[in-house]
């Protein structure tokens, strides 16, 4: 049986299994021109593949998060990861856009029932005078997942064929499940109830509201869906106000102003990254003509510095106010990807990508760990299924609408210049766009970067609002009595 005395056993054996979730958010975007051409399909159907997958995560987060207190985060953990793993295979096999589509729906169930288990196993398992570095490595796992899985993927891509990027999180998730069985505790449930209405709220509106994003006013219905999405979502909220107990979404949890913030500021650097996935690649393979592989080695600087310096920042954390660096971080990462949409024509330097990625991999570092950190300090046992949902709904969430928007985006700067939505499609037998109709085509992918940016530095203005977690006070010494001599 695993031992509960003995955390970062437990956090390595999950951490593997997030990883792979995680990564396959941003694992396609370097693969989808191929699979476009593959599949036969146009930017919107294809952005489905990514959408599909972050939908299902987004809209189930809160109660997986609430499952797991429910019944236990290691049996949640593990049935996620067996559905996560077979719904890679199917995506692997899929035979037409409409099946990828569908199979990217069920491993996104599978990723939202993994997902909150990880962050609810530290709140249990670490005290709190060590939560912050496991909070660290969590947090800087999520960011080099986002910033790893282009550069795999276009490894992948260019040497097995895009069905890869799925067959390969089949081993992955077997010792996943291996080691979790192996070194993850059982820990005590913690719920009475689960809330059903809640979870058909949550689920149905966040559906409907991405739909609409999605489709970016191309269909007249398009509008009333993202309306009648809020609508769903302002009953949930009002549902869940009026839920004494156990509720989805426990709303007592936002008057921790640092919570707040950081959940927020994750979620709008999440839509950011899921955002700028998409035109940049379509970039660098479709007017610059790289192959997957070379467009992901551009980029490589960006985890490559990531890692190397979140152990750094996290040396400097605790020394810092708790906004510093995510502040500092989002600031940055805004910088730099402004400095990219300049660099989108088919000629500029490559070497200038190298330096902004470079500098992008630093903003990374500040960001993911310290967000985490600053969110969960001051969460008790009681809450952490809770807690961990909500985070990570809020980070998702911002992924799954940052897809959503970006798509609508691009679709509605490549009509204002008169191009076709299936232009990248590569009729010739090449991701790459006819030469006359690239540089028309960089500038569309630009001006969607915009949106990245704008995200970013509403990012930075929230997490400004982040405010020192005061930790829990030590226990007591006990007083020993006095000894009189006579």
């Amino acid at each position: 049986m695993a031992d509960r005395s003995r955390p970062w056993p437990a956090l390595i054996a999950l951490i593997v299994g997030y990883f792979m979730v995680v990564l396959d958010m941003t694992v396609v975007a370097v693969a989808n021109p191929v699979i476009m051409k593959s599949l036969r399909t146009d930017v919107s159907s294809l952005v489905w593949a990514t959408s599909a997958y972050l939908l299902t995560f987004a809209a189930l987060l809160l109660p997986a998060g609430r499952l797991g207190d429910h019944a236990g985060p290691k049996r949640v953990y593990l049935a996620g990861i067996a559905v996560f793993t077979a719904a890679s295979l199917a995506c692997g096999l899929a035979p037409s856009i409409g099946a990828l589509i569908a199979a990217r729906a069920v491993q996104g169930i599978g990723a939202a029932l993994v997902t909150p288990q990880t962050m609810a196993v530290i709140t249990q398992t670490f005290p709190p005078e060590r939560r912050s570095a496991a909070m660290s490595l969590w947090g800087a796992v999520a960011g080099l997942a986002n910033l790893a899985g282009p550069l795999l993927g276009g490894f992948l891509v260019d040497q097995a064929g895009w069905q890869w990027i799925f067959y390969v999180n089949v081993p992955v998730g077997i010792a996943g499940s291996a080691l979790a069985v192996r070194y993850v505790p059982t820990l005590p449930a913690h719920t009475r109830r689960f809330d059903l209405t809640g979870l058909a709220l949550s689920s149905t509106g966040m559906s409907l509201l991405v739909l609409g994003i999605q489709e970016g006013g191309s269909h007249g219905w398009t509008s009333w869906s993202a309306a009648g999405g809020v609508a769903v979502l302002a009953a949930f909220v009002a549902h869940q106000h009026r839920t004494a107990t156990d509720p989805l979404l426990p709303l007592g949890i936002f008057r921790d102003r640092a919570f707040a913030a950081a959940a927020l500021a994750v979620g709008l650097a999440a839509a950011a990254v899921a955002a700028v996935m998409v035109p940049l690649y379509l970039y660098l393979e479709s007017v610059r003509d790289l192959p997957g592989t070379r467009a992901g080695l551009l980029l490589a600087p960006m985890a490559l510095l990531a890692i190397v310096f979140v152990p750094i920042i996290g040396l400097f954390g605790d020394r810092l106010h708790p906004r510093v660096a995510p502040v500092t971080g989002l600031a940055l990462f805004a910088a730099t990807l402004a400095g990219f949409s300049l660099l989108m024509t088919p000629h500029s330097p490559v070497g200038l990508f190298l330096v902004a990625a470079a500098v992008a991999g630093l903003a990374n570092a500040c960001i993911w760990p310290s967000l985490a950190v600053a969110a969960t300090l001051r969460l008790s046992p009681k809450q952490a299924g809770a807690g961990a949902g909500v985070y990570n709904a809020t980070r998702q969430l911002g992924s799954v609408l940052g897809s959503a928007a970006v798509s609508a985006v691009v679709a509605s700067r490549m009509s204002a210049r008169g191009l076709p939505a299936d232009l990248a499609a590569g009729s010739d037998g090449s991701t790459a766009v006819p030469v006359a109709l690239r540089p028309a085509f960089g500038s569309a992918l630009a001006d969607a970067v915009y949106l990245p940016v704008a995200l970013l530095t509403l990012g930075a203005l929230v997490a400004a609002l982040i405010v020192r977690a005061k930790r829990p006070a030590p226990p007591a010494r006990p007083v020993t009595p006095a000894v009189v001599n006579s």
